[in-house]
């Protein structure tokens, strides 16, 4: 059973996906022009590397199958890489700037934790440039970033990597960045670099272990927006989202939900706060994200608070392992509570399952299933910071 955080059920493509005025296609393995490309597998090159790899495409399927082993570099004793490239005139993409990188993508590897993708544009060798990382003379133009997929059995799961997440300057050695777009505006893709793609690589790296990866496709998609429509018309809390919430979803300043919301929402704004998305859910597995890890995060029963007004909503787990709790929210796909965990005056849950604090935030949907009661929870809305009631810190 698949959870979705809001009562309305939506079709499998759409779950965690924002519509967008921009949908443009990169790759595809349907023999479709403009988007299909000869990829090439490649193995650490350093001497004495062991990592190994196949690529193949399933042409009954019309999926790249990506295959193989990263091990230790004997004179390194570090983690090597495989990869798999293309190379040539890709789509033009720039209207997509403000959106994601988007993958269509499945595993039997949920747990490897080295996959990235990269993109080559304005770079004088793009082959030398996704090598080097930025780290050599004339290396700049190969934008990298990270990726985890989960376990969706047979079914393809859609992956989101926001543009501003990537980054030209990152470790060849490591694969990871050594710069971000954060931090810094100069390694971030341009529009202009977007419009003209010269290689795109799919990458396992950095993390020991066996890797299978089939890839559906790969797009872009931008976030839409209502341009001058003021947000705070539809804004429903009682007071502005906290500044730093838990588990690092104060960086997700795009809100990434399948409806139009107004410029300058982040994803909370939009999840909790925003009337028009009140029967979508923030993206599917976004707990899992590799900057949000929250289960590596979680150290005994932990307490999860309003992002607006620092009540305690839930603390779990509760008359359950962790492992319990862990199973069960990836079963579904967002953060699941039980009874035991419910801090029963603080959530409200309406007769029609959409589930609301005390101070008003919303939270996500009330969906018992065979196990019994059951809140579906963003985890946008329950990452807040404990706040002082009458003096006192409400724990």
């Amino acid at each position: 059973m698949v959870c979705i955080a809001r009562v309305v059920l939506l079709p499998a493509c759409l779950i965690g996906f924002a519509f967008s005025a921009a949908h443009v296609g990169l790759v595809s393995f349907d023999g479709a022009a403009g988007t299909t490309f000869t990829f090439q597998e490649l193995n650490d090159p350093v001497m004495g590397g062991q990592s190994t790899g196949t690529w193949q495409v399933d042409t009954v399927n019309k999926v790249g199958v990506f295959d193989g082993e990263v091990a230790n570099v004997p004179s390194l004793k570090a983690p090597g890489f495989i990869k798999s490239a293309a190379g040539g005139k890709f789509p033009d993409v720039s209207s997509a700037i403000t959106g994601d990188l988007v993958l269509s993508v499945r595993t039997s590897t949920p747990d490897y934790e080295g996959f990235r993708v990269s993109f080559g544009s304005g770079a004088v060798s793009p082959a030398y440039s996704c090598a080097g990382g930025g780290s050599l003379p004339f290396s700049r133009g190969c934008f990298k970033a990270k990726f985890a997929v989960p376990a969706a059995g047979s079914n393809f799961t859609t992956i989101r990597i926001p543009f501003n997440s990537f980054s030209d300057k990152w470790s060849p050695a490591t694969g990871e960045q050594t710069k971000t777009c954060a931090a810094d505006a100069d390694v971030c893709p341009t529009a202009s670099q977007l419009a003209s793609i010269q290689r795109i690589e799919v990458w396992a790296e950095g993390a020991l272990g066996h890797v299978h990866l089939e890839v559906k496709d790969i797009s872009a998609q931008a976030t839409m927006s209502l341009g001058k429509v003021n947000p705070a018309s539809f804004n429903t809390c009682q007071g502005p989202i906290q500044a730093n919430l838990r588990y690092n979803i104060s960086t997700r300043t795009l809100a990434t939900i399948p409806v139009p919301v107004g410029d300058g929402e982040t994803l909370a704004e939009a999840t909790c706060c925003d009337s028009r998305t009140k029967v979508y859910a923030e993206p599917q597995f976004l707990y899992q994200a590799p900057d949000i890890a929250l289960f590596s995060k979680l150290k005994g029963v932990t307490t999860f608070y309003d992002p607006v007004c620092g009540l305690p909503l839930f603390r779990a787990p509760m008359n359950r392992t962790m492992a319990e709790f862990k199973a069960d929210t990836d079963e579904h796909g967002w953060p699941s509570f039980r009874s035991a965990e419910v801090v029963a005056e603080n959530v409200h849950t309406e007769e029609g399952g959409f589930v609301y604090s005390k101070c008003g935030t919303h939270l996500g949907s009330f969906l018992p299933d065979a196990k019994g009661s059951r809140w579906c929870m963003d985890l946008s809305c329950v990452s807040g910071n404990p706040v002082k009631h009458d003096g006192v810190v409400i724990v």
